[in-house]
């Protein structure tokens, strides 16, 4: 080869096969939508069932969460040891089998202890897909590719909820359960079929075969095949070393700082989602008018995440990101003042849920292009773990502030200065670039697989 094989990945156009891995990413996420909301589709259905409280079903609810920040944190880096699709494979059976279970709980106890089991798997899967959409995808595109993940999984939740409202009207909660166990359950032959083992872990980790199943993989993207693999580089012995590896003097700076960006996006935008159907209603809406609000925010989001995609295939991602973010802010220290205007709220709504959820999708796609593929699922791994921590603790913090006297606009204006703040954050990023070694058989650090996430191109 006269180039690297991340060089003739990121400069060709994408092939069919390529395109057809990121699909089943975003399949994959589009069930990740349905099961991780499922509580929240059916969460009246069983508080009638068994008399639960609020803060029982409060619970259930977190339940979720929490098992899907372990499953980010714990199960996800292993992908980095023992490649992506396994942990996809095994995550897909976890999950599967925890929602099958779920439909037959007898208890809430038990519920609550298979809604974590069936986070743990999501969790893994999250981290895992995002990053193999990002592998496979060109330089160009690798921005689109990523954020259509975030796009499947609002198709997911969106029409999770419309077939949940039709189930438990007919069969009842359980069904709803049930028929998302089955779905999960039915994509783990289309993954064994269709999902390809990541190129950049087969350079970076060189498991038996790896000369083998890295050039069948470039025929099939219509590459040439290599004569030998590009010369290897150190990488972490294990994942408790791939964790230090994080925080080592290279990294330390990057990885901190993304922890933060997570934290706070994350927060940020499960306060928008979880709080803006009642704080309009607080404003002076009727609860309609705030559950309409609310769900404009969803509507939003299935575009703002493919609008950012496309936008990084034209300009550097962390400049769309960070636009993302002031427009956030600005949206929100202004959107409970117009809400006195139905349509000026609504339209409002609907624009947040764009910018909003785009900032979701571009911290999904910058995270993978700024670690080597030997932690590269673990830094994203870790940092949707660090996200979930900001998810959880955000609606409570908002809820606290309310009983302490601040208003439904003081709650929007500190999130909105909170936006602003990640956006500045960014630029302390310390991205990835390098100078392309262009001799044959040879590649440069992490096994020839460089990504530049700054690269916007014509």
């Amino acid at each position: 080869m006269s180039a690297t094989v991340r060089e003739l990945i990121d400069d060709r156009p994408m092939s069919r096969f390529q395109w057809g891995a990121v699909v089943v990413c975003v399949l994959l996420n589009m069930l990740d939508g349905f099961d991780v909301l499922v509580m929240a589709f059916t969460g009246k259905s069983v508080s009638a069932d068994w008399g639960l409280n609020g803060a029982q079903l409060g619970l259930l609810l977190s339940a979720g969460l929490i098992g899907m920040a372990v499953g980010s944190m714990v199960v996800a880096p292993w992908a980095d040891r023992f490649g992506r699709r396994p942990i996809v494979l095994g995550c897909l059976a976890v999950a599967a089998v925890a929602m099958l279970l779920s439909a037959a709980s007898q208890s809430p106890a038990q519920l609550g202890v298979l809604r974590a089991v069936t986070g743990l798997g999501i969790g893994g899967i999250l981290a895992t897909s995002n990053v193999i959409a990002a592998e496979y995808a060109s330089k160009r595109w690798r921005g689109l590719a990523v954020s259509l993940n975030s796009t499947g999984y609002a198709l997911g939740a969106t029409l999770g909820g419309l077939l949940a409202a039709v189930l438990i009207g007919q069969f009842g909660w359980r069904a709803v359960f049930l028929v998302g166990g089955l779905a999960t359950a039915a994509s783990i032959p289309l993954v064994w079929w269709r999902l390809p083992e990541s190129l950049d872990f087969l350079l970076a980790r060189r498991p038996a075969g790896a000369l083998e199943r890295v050039n069948a993989l470039l025929a099939r993207m219509r590459h040439e095949a290599l004569a030998a693999l590009p010369e290897q580089t150190a990488a972490p012995k294990g994942v408790g070393a791939g964790y230090k590896e994080l925080l080592t003097p290279r990294l330390r700076r990057t990885t901190l700082v993304l922890w933060v960006v997570f934290f706070c996006i994350m927060a940020g935008f499960y306060f928008v989602t979880s709080w803006t159907p009642t704080l309009l209603v607080e404003a002076g809406l009727s609860p309609t008018a705030g559950i309409a609000g609310g769900t404009l925010l969803n509507v939003g989001g299935i575009f703002g995440a493919a609008l950012l995609g496309l936008l990084a295939a034209k300009f550097a991602l962390r400049t769309v990101l960070a636009t993302y973010l002031v427009a956030t802010g600005g949206l929100l220290a202004i959107f409970i003042g117009a809400s006195s205007s139905l349509a000026a709220a609504f339209a409002i709504a609907a624009v947040i849920g764009v910018f909003v959820n785009g900032c979701v999708a571009g911290l999904y796609a910058l995270t993978p292009t700024v670690y080597d593929p030997a932690v590269r699922t673990t830094g994203v791994g870790t940092g949707l773990a660090i996200g979930r921590a900001g998810a959880i603790l955000a609606p409570t913090l908002a809820g606290t502030l309310l009983d302490g006297g601040w208003t439904p606009e003081q709650l929007y204006i500190a999130f909105g200065v909170v936006f602003v703040a990640t956006a500045a954050l960014l630029f302390l990023l310390r991205l990835r670039s390098t100078t392309p070694d262009t001799t044959p058989g040879t590649a440069p650090r992490a096994a020839g697989t460089t990504v530049r996430p700054e690269g916007a191109t014509s």
